[in-house]
């Protein structure tokens, strides 16, 4: 597939609002904030806050999709990408879940949130990272810069992918993370002791800022002063041309970062989130490469440090994640982030990527759900069903011609010849495609490339899952009373069906509620929450909340520690 046919393949799809958030409608059409910090009207122009500049944004959803929709407004518009994608480190990266005041055990995989999985083979990685890297170099500005995290595994060939794209000379350094606190194990060969963070840019007319760290101990040396017939730096002498020495406290990085990484014991930074990065080390990212009120965009935003770290530092920000628990951390993380300093930000859900909760289970959910006739052991379909043999497509992002080539390489030939041979104008097969967004030409390509004739069916989850269950939805108990709102109960139904497959018994519901937003005067469309209980670090959340006189349509949010939500609605009559 073109670079051109890529950027046109995703146009079909559009983005919703999610329910709850505060966010923007795509087309402009409405517009909505925490009203309750930020009373300013937001003016007419889609995305941009009161003074003209663009809102910070989230996005849930396949960033591939994202990044085609903000290339109407942001091509050419971002200061500074930073990503930290995929590693390919061949390992499933999990979140301990932990009920409050309590902590499951962590031998027991079943209470460890499965996050992602980094393994695939070369070529579906290399297909991914290439499609993703091709519409990032259109949203870069010409004065911007790429920072591109990642480690031994793949930092080769994605070099090489990204002189393709940007140009050998687009490459501007090769940055080597040390992260010198790491424990080491017993192993035979070198620990492996530092990331790569490859850094490119789309003209030489970019933004860099030169950033001093502090040395350990002082150092006598010769002052540098620039000589402007030499265009050199040369020795600073004084007036009997004597050299010149000053102790010096600081020195300016070089392409080697000597900084720690995150520790469990470590108590303000850690989210839970597996693969969180220091703020340290994005800030000094975003430092090099912007200036106050520059647009820093990450498309695999995880926990939210770099949209975190960019309003720390006055700089505007763009996230995306296709894992929900990502947007729920990274939210409660920006909501915190907001009783020091005033900034506001929309949440979009794109496409409605429902079951991307949990992207390991999503294969055996969508099987459950379209009631699939399971195959074990098959490395071509995955089930069958009414007659059809069912394949699930790639389910963290759209599904494209590329994906095809692993199913049609697998193929029984010799069964096919022998089937076409007995009946040469029936098909052979009949497959059934299932996928999570799709290039609208996937069944005609899959039929045009094969020998013989079979029948290819697409069902697409975006489009047609309007029957579909593929979660149980939470209950909980709430009534008005006394002029006040009383949660009696929360029953999160997927959690409670983990503890009770461990025997985990809940004293108090409380213990799996993560937070509890209430809206006073609920429109309908739109959660402006009032209240805000996240409960302490180890507290739990209230439960009991005085209702306001002019209290009117009151909707009451709960999260569990899974992420999963519920709303529920109570007229103040």
């Amino acid at each position: 597939m073109t670079d051109e046919q890529q950027l046109k393949s995703v146009e079909q799809y559009k983005f919703e609002p999610i329910k709850g958030y505060p966010m923007l409608n795509w087309k402009g059409r409405r517009e909505y904030k925490f009203t309750q910090y930020y009373p300013a009207q937001l003016k007419e122009s889609y995305g941009r806050n009161s003074d003209g500049n663009w809102a910070n944004k989230i996005f849930w959803g396949d960033n591939l999709q994202v990044m085609s929709h903000l290339l109407k407004e942001y091509r050419g518009k971002m200061d500074l990408i930073y990503i930290d994608p995929p590693f390919d480190s061949k390992a499933d990266y999990k979140k301990k879940i932990k009920l409050k005041k309590k902590e499951i055990n962590a031998d027991l995989s079943i209470f460890e949130e499965k996050q992602y999985s980094d393994i695939w083979s070369n070529d579906e990685y290399l297909q991914f990272m290439y499609e993703r890297l091709i519409l990032i170099r259109e949203l870069l500005s010409d004065t911007g810069t790429l920072y591109v995290h990642c480690d031994w595994h793949k930092s080769a060939y994605l070099r090489c992918i990204i002189d393709e794209i940007f140009g050998p000379k687009a490459f501007k350094n090769e940055i080597v993370w040390h992260y010198y606190n790491k424990m080491q194990g017993n192993i035979n060969r070198f620990a492996s002791n530092h990331d790569n963070i490859l850094v490119y840019t789309k003209t030489d007319k970019y933004t860099f800022n030169k950033v001093k760290e502090e040395r350990e101990k002082p150092v006598k040396q010769i002052k540098r002063v620039w000589n402007s017939e030499t265009q050199s730096l040369v020795n600073a002498k004084d007036e009997n041309g004597k050299v010149i020495y000053i102790e010096s406290t600081h020195k300016t990085v070089d392409d080697v970062w000597r900084m720690s990484m995150l520790q469990p014991a470590d108590k303000i930074e850690p989210t839970g989130y597996p693969t969180q990065k220091p703020e340290a080390l994005i800030e000094r990212i975003i430092e090099a490469s912007t200036n106050p009120g520059d647009l820093v965009f990450d498309c695999f935003m995880g926990s939210g440090t770099t949209q975190a770290v960019a309003v720390k530092k006055n700089r505007r920000f763009i996230g995306a994640d296709i894992n929900l628990t990502a947007i729920q951390t990274t939210t409660k993380r920006l909501l915190k982030t907001m009783e020091e300093i005033e900034f506001d930000f929309e949440v979009y859900n794109v496409n409605n990527y429902d079951i991307f909760k949990n992207q390991l289970e999503a294969k055996e959910i969508l099987l459950e759900a379209l009631e699939v006739n399971r195959i074990e052991n098959s490395v071509t379909f995955d089930g069958e069903k009414d007659g059809q043999m069912v394949k699930i497509m790639p389910v963290n992002r759209i599904a494209t011609k590329a994906d095809l080539t692993d199913l049609i390489i697998n193929l029984d030939y010799k069964l096919y010849e022998k089937r076409y041979s007995e009946n040469p104008l029936l098909p052979v097969e009949n497959i059934l495609l299932i996928c999570m967004g799709h290039e609208p030409d996937l069944a005609a390509s899959l039929i045009k490339d094969f020998p013989f004739k079979i029948n290819v069916e697409v069902v697409d989850i975006l489009r047609d899952r309007s029957n579909l269950e593929f979660k149980r939805q939470a209950e909980a108990k709430v009534k008005l009373e006394n002029n006040q709102i009383v949660i009696e109960n929360f029953y999160p139904m997927n959690l409670l069906q983990k503890l009770s497959l461990m025997k985990e018994n809940v004293v108090d519901w409380r213990e799996l509620v993560e937070s509890i937003l209430i809206d006073w005067n609920y429109d309908g469309a739109v959660l402006s929450p009032t209240i805000q209980d996240m409960g302490e670090a180890d507290g739990l959340v209230n439960g009991v909340y005085n209702v306001p006189q002019d209290a009117g349509s009151i909707c009451i949010k709960i999260t569990d520690v899974l992420s999963d939500t519920l709303e529920v609605t109570i007229e103040n009559e």
